[in-house]
């Protein structure tokens, strides 16, 4: 995807079956700090922890749109990933870096197990989204 996220409908990208593909949507939505538009790749019964605890429905959904309103940046690096029929397992790499009290950027290095699911018209969807910070000093 070369396209800015100036020259695209945010909510017109789509997770596909593609680890690499989905890692790139997934980060151009994050990035955009459009909460809305991130969300919007979530299941309605998904649950992320995202914003340090597990959240479904509307606490999601509010819990991503305060996070990315802060203008946090993530990259990420697909790992391994598994298909099996409509269940996809890739499990990412990434580094956040959230705005600290300073205003500058608090780095945090983990580990994302994501789980994504096709439904019957076909789309792809985030079921689980679990990132986990390395513990490390």
């Amino acid at each position: 995807m070369t396209t800015s996220t100036t020259d695209v409908d945010l909510f017109s990208l789509e997770l596909t079956d593609d680890p690499e593909i989905q890692n790139e949507v997934f980060l151009k939505i994050f990035n955009s700090g459009n909460g809305a538009a991130f969300d919007n790749l979530y299941r309605p019964d998904a649950i992320s922890n995202l914003t340090g605890g597990p959240l479904t429905g509307e606490a999601r959904t509010k819990g991503i749109i305060d996070l990315l309103a802060q203008g946090p940046t993530l990259k990420s690096v697909v790992k391994h990933s598994y298909t099996a029929d409509d269940v996809t397992l890739i499990v990412v790499d990434f580094e956040l870096g959230l705005p600290g009290e300073d205003g500058e950027l608090v780095q945090i290095k983990g580990t994302c197990t994501d789980v994504i699911r096709r439904l019957e018209d076909g789309k792809w969807m985030m079921a689980v989204d679990r990132p986990v910070a390395d513990l490390t000093a």
